[in-house]
């Protein structure tokens, strides 16, 4: 369900005081110029909220952040797990239909080569796309600013910024930093997975995340200094947003500190990205991009075109032995998953059945006990006659 806090943005605006030992950045009319503050007049301008980024990159933290801050979760909001306990946050229902339009085009959510997008037959598009757009209705029902957080979107960017513009949403777009190895190491515990293939999956994702975002107001945003001083970051998110968020009060405030907590890093870096075979050298490029970008120190984006380019011609020699392989391996999770949904619905029936049944029995263990005695009453009647 949605976890917001309501606010209200005036034209002068301070964040939240932060506790000792951090800077908490303010914006305010006098010393602030014109073109480096967001607009509080525009907070009540619908807009969506997009989480764009690489799995276990640090999505989960700042869309809680940002669901915090005023922005609406969807519906159906998947729950935490063993490996990520304070919850992901993300659609569920949303994820599934991205699982599955990934897989309609060949591709699954780690397949390092959906990225570039796989457009289908136009007529078979625009039914995904209807899809969708209904998904996203029923989802987050007209909610003034909602906030999507699935990974899957940003190799998906071409059909969910359709959508978005379908129904005449602009999007506000947050891409969080994390170094390639740490979430090579977070995959390795969760999925198994050699630290080539994750490192690759990152590359797709972000190069995915900052290409259909380009023409969006976005923030890159580092996780560790998420983590040390989110206060920076949200004045950071809101400068490239050009608008406050809607529902950052001091109540949220506390509430931001009280989730940003230590025990949300783990796996730190320890080896060279760049030592990393066969794709170390693409990933490092693309990552020095983005540190830069996050430290509001823009590189040349051509650096990451031609980091797209390498990765679509790496997936033209290769993508036909990987890209059947992860297809159809989530197609086998998917039915396995069902599977056992079905299994589990098949079984509280059948408990459910039991519990019926055993209430029966006991009624009429009672209804014989009661004709028993009944009958033991009749006989002493008719026996004294």
């Amino acid at each position: 369900m949605h976890q917001m806090v309501q606010g209200i943005n005036r034209s002068v605006r301070v964040l939240p005081r932060a506790p000792r030992g951090h800077t908490a950045p303010c914006v305010t009319q006098a010393d602030s110029q014109p073109e480096d503050r967001p607009a509080a007049s525009s907070s009540s301008s619908r807009a969506a909220y997009l989480v764009l980024g690489m799995h276990r990159s640090g999505t989960s933290a700042i869309t809680q952040v940002l669901a915090l801050a005023g922005a609406s979760l969807p519906e159906n909001v998947m729950p935490g797990d063993e490996h990520n306990a304070k919850g992901y946050f993300e659609p569920w229902r949303i994820a599934v239909f991205n699982d599955q339009r990934l897989r309609a085009a060949g591709g699954a959510w780690d397949d390092p080569f959906a990225y570039p997008y796989r457009s289908l037959d136009p007529r078979e598009e625009k039914r995904w796309i209807t899809r969708a757009t209904d998904l996203f209705d029923e989802e987050f029902a007209g909610a003034r600013h909602p906030l999507m957080k699935d990974p899957r979107v940003s190799v998906l960017g071409p059909l969910w910024r359709t959508v978005l513009n379908d129904l005449r949403l602009p999007a506000r777009a947050v891409i969080p930093v994390r170094h390639p190895l740490e979430v090579a190491g977070s995959l390795a515990k969760r999925d198994g997975f050699p630290v080539e293939k994750s490192v690759l999956l990152w590359t797709s994702y972000m190069l995915a995340a900052e290409r259909y975002s380009r023409d969006t107001p976005r923030a890159i945003i580092p996780y560790e200094g998420l983590l040390s001083d989110w206060r920076t970051q949200v004045a950071r998110i809101e400068a490239a947003h050009g608008a406050p968020l809607p529902g950052l009060t001091p109540q949220a405030a506390k509430a931001i500190d009280g989730f940003l907590t230590s025990d949300l890093r783990h796996n730190a870096a320890t080896q060279d990205l760049a030592a990393v075979p066969h794709v170390g050298a693409l990933a490092s490029q693309v990552y020095e991009w983005f540190v830069a970008a996050a430290q509001d120190q823009p590189r040349p984006i051509e650096a990451l075109d031609e980091a797209g380019q390498r990765l679509e011609e790496m997936g033209q020699a290769i993508g036909v032995f990987v890209s059947p392989v992860t297809s159809d391996l989530a197609a086998a999770r998917a039915d396995l998953l069902e599977a056992r949904q079905v299994l589990a619905f098949e079984q509280s029936k059948l408990s459910a059945l039991e519990i019926r049944l055993a209430t029966h029995a006991a009624q009429i263990e009672d209804h014989l006990r009661l004709e028993q005695t009944v009958g033991d009453l009749l006989d002493d009647l008719l026996g004294e006659r």
